[in-house]
């Protein structure tokens, strides 16, 4: 599994795909653009705070934890997003968390998935998504372009995730606002933190860059503050005894 993560996960979203219809559009929720949000407070290192129980490295992580009451710690806690794992088979998430946790929370909204289709874009929007996630590793970059546009054109903001150089040229040439650095590599699952300080040498002042995966500690924030507007974090915040407490330990002051 661990050295075809990636075509692995693809192979069963391409069958969850086929299986879906596509849903009637349902009202946008209104929350503040994420874009801005980060633009406006370049003080503080943002933080995404993830709800995820599961992950194909590391297995169970937190089942039993109460996903409405986790996102609503993050949020009284000063996260700027949540991102939520929409997908069953390899990360033990739900559509249904999402609108669960979208209907109970004011901040915005993060579709954590494999994204490879509309109609998975429209589900998560219609859920209460207000931001979705589309992997560069995952599409061509015809295909990443068309639903990149496909997304924005119906209000939604989109994390764009890179984890090498080439990938990082292609959401610039695609105009991603908000680009994601994965220190994950999603073939061999290994991290990284050095891809993020690598890649920092190419960005532009335009878009705003999060650092996602193998951040657990206020060190590991503090290495990449300087180069990053905002860290994603799930494994930390899901295991910490004290939620609140590890917020305030990655909350990065860059002043």
């Amino acid at each position: 599994m661990s050295k075809t993560f990636l075509p692995t996960i693809l192979d069963e979203k391409e069958k969850e795909v086929a299986r879906l219809v596509m849903e009637d559009l349902q009202p946008l929720r209104q929350t503040y653009s994420f874009y801005e949000h980060v633009k406006e407070n370049p003080q503080r290192l943002q933080i995404i705070s993830e709800v995820k129980k599961a992950s194909p490295s590391l297995g169970d992580i937190n089942l039993d934890v109460d996903i409405v009451a986790q996102a609503k710690t993050y949020e009284t806690n000063g996260a700027a997003m949540i991102s939520v794992l929409t997908d069953q088979v390899f990360f033990k998430g739900d559509i249904d968390y999402l609108r669960q946790i979208s209907s109970q929370v004011a901040i915005p909204t993060l579709a954590k998935d494999f994204i490879i289709d509309e109609k998975q874009i429209v589900r998560s929007r219609n859920a209460g998504a207000t931001v979705i996630l589309l992997i560069v590793a995952a599409l061509s970059e015809s295909r990443l372009k068309e639903l990149y546009d496909f997304a924005t054109g119906l209000g939604l903001e989109v994390l764009v995730e890179t984890h090498n150089l080439p990938e990082l040229q292609v959401a610039h040439r695609i105009g991603a606002k908000i680009i994601g650095v994965n220190n994950r590599n999603l073939v061999t699952f290994e991290t990284d933190l050095n891809t993020s300080l690598e890649l920092s040498t190419h960005f532009k002042s335009e878009p705003i860059y999060i650092s996602e995966s193998a951040i657990f500690t206020g060190e590991d924030a503090g290495l990449v503050a300087p180069f990053f507007d905002g860290i994603l974090v799930g494994t930390a915040l899901m295991k910490a005894d004290n939620v609140a407490d590890k917020i305030k330990e990655l909350a990065i002051d860059k002043g």
